[in-house]
């Protein structure tokens, strides 16, 4: 497994995705505590999260819970591992999602992941989604005001465009560690974020990576035509093709199967020609 950087700690070039273990078609879970474990197995130390990542309203931040739970049954040592966790989203209950990007809140949601995640400081804290009826400045203030307290190690951002990147980066005082936008082979229109944070050396997080929860078991094309030549899923050639777009790439793919994020933290070992490169871009 490659290893890349977030702010001055080293993680694995391939992250795990909690989100489809807690939303609608989410499994039991035995079998998401089986698939977290498998993740740390095989060298994955970035697991990234959320408050929002529930069904029903009265259970905010169950993804967060189990992956608390799944570190703390891990038989190894997890001293090493990464959790990344965001603020700002909702899930009311009704299946909609909603953004709440008040100061008040966003500190009230830090405060609560603390807890669910049983830890004195979160590893990775990220402004989830801008809320148009709140200044962006106060939204990324409150999370400079969390890692000047302490409250979080590192501070990031989720769904921004480059001008977001670079007021949130000026906010935090050069403190900005990472960007998590929606990046796929059917979705390329985060280019331009991409690119600014290798100018600026942030890492990039993709998340849907694979192109999401239905479009993932489906991805063919060049990927299946390059997948074919090295006998390896079109996902994992999908992944390493993330991994060569840029040294600061870090995609998350979701997963809620053991087998399906053994596949993907494979990607880490795949190695791309520059004629594979050029069919996939």
């Amino acid at each position: 497994m490659q290893n890349r950087r977030i702010g001055d700690v080293r993680v694995s070039a391939i992250g795990l995705g909690g989100m489809p273990m807690s939303i609608e078609g989410r499994p039991d879970e035995d079998r998401s505590i089986r698939t977290i474990h498998a993740a740390l197995d095989a060298g994955i130390t970035l697991i990234d999260t959320a408050d929002a990542y529930h069904i029903g309203a009265d259970e905010v931040g169950h993804n967060e819970t189990l992956i608390a739970r799944g570190l703390a049954s891990y038989g190894g040592d997890t001293s090493g591992v990464l959790v990344a966790t965001k603020g700002g989203h909702l899930r009311p209950g009704d299946g909609s999602w909603t953004v709440d990007g008040s100061p008040d809140y966003i500190k009230q949601a830090c405060e609560a992941s603390l807890k669910r995640l049983g830890v004195d400081a979160i590893g990775l804290y990220q402004h989830h989604r801008p809320d148009p009826t709140v200044p962006y400045a106060d939204s990324i203030g409150a999370v400079r005001d969390l890692l000047d307290a302490g409250k979080i190690r590192f501070a990031g951002i989720s769904n921004a465009n480059p001008e977001q990147i670079r007021q949130a980066r000026e906010i935090l005082g050069g403190r900005l560690v990472s960007v998590q936008n929606q990046f796929s082979p059917a979705f390329r229109s985060s280019e331009p974020e991409l690119e600014l944070c290798t100018e600026l050396d942030i890492a990039f997080l993709p998340w849907s990576p694979l192109g999401g929860i239905r479009a993932a078991g489906s991805l063919g094309g060049a990927f299946a035509e390059v997948a074919g030549r090295y006998g390896v899923s079109p996902q994992r050639v999908c992944l390493a093709w993330h991994l060569a777009k840029s040294p600061i790439a870090i995609p998350i793919p979701g997963a809620s199967r053991p087998e399906t994020i053994i596949d993907s933290a494979a990607a880490g070992t795949l190695t791309l020609t520059a004629d594979d490169l050029a069919v996939l871009n």
